[in-house]
């Protein structure tokens, strides 16, 4: 792990930073569950004091990311399949069906909103830019939620992307796989556009499949 001081960005605190960065890469695979991480050695590689370090990973290990080891650091914990089913399940029980509700119903504004989203999800997964990949993901479907009316969901939502992990995004990287999964999110934009609410809860239901199965290193069948 290197390079990683010239990740400073004014927009967000250094905590923020060293968070997002060290969740993106657990999330996709790059930092593997098992490996053991420490405050000095992430510092060195972030270019930043211990402080902000420190705080990201404990709040990492409050998302359920990392396990903190006595004297030796953070362990990369594990993710079982029950797991990930089971946040798959609810994920689609929520972000799938208010798909009907919101097609129909975009502003230009909002269409526009999404679609150069769409297209930075496609570009940062080609290019294996895993932290604006997922950045990007986050941000293009919680728009789409909020048009629902939502609060509650949006947010119950964001909870649950930020639990999630999606191991499979590394390896997927180096196939066709991720660009065709990415590519999903043009063509809801699509659907909704076009009004197509029970393609877009079917489009909705087989891209959060993906949570368990490709992105996450399984067939899916």
């Amino acid at each position: 792990m290197s390079g990683f001081g010239t990740l400073l960005a004014p927009a967000e605190s250094l905590r923020e930073q060293v968070e997002n960065q060290l969740s993106s890469r657990i999330v996709s695979g790059e930092i593997p569950p098992g490996q053991v991480l420490t405050v000095p050695t992430l510092a060195g590689d972030f270019g930043v004091s211990a402080t902000p370090v420190r705080e990201a990973m404990l709040n990492l290990a409050r998302r359920g990311f990392l396990r903190p080891i006595r004297n030796r650091g953070f362990e990369v914990t594990e993710v079982s399949d029950d797991e990930l089913r089971e946040l798959g399940e609810v994920r689609t029980l929520l972000e799938a069906p208010p798909m009907r509700q919101i097609a129909g119903t975009l502003t230009d504004s909002v269409v526009a909103e999404l679609r150069a989203l769409a297209d930075e999800i496609v570009e940062a997964g080609r290019d294996g830019r895993f932290a604006e990949y997922l950045a990007a993901d986050t941000a293009f479907h919680l728009r789409i939620l909020e048009m629902a009316g939502n609060r509650t969901l949006v947010e119950v939502v964001r909870e649950l992307r930020q639990q999630t992990r999606l191991v499979g995004l590394a390896h997927l990287a180096e196939t066709d796989a991720l660009m065709s999964t990415a590519l999903e999110h043009g063509e809801l934009v699509d659907m909704l556009v076009a009004g197509d609410g029970e393609g877009a809860e079917a489009l909705m239901r087989q891209h959060i499949r993906h949570v368990g199965g490709v992105w996450s290193g399984r067939d899916e069948h």
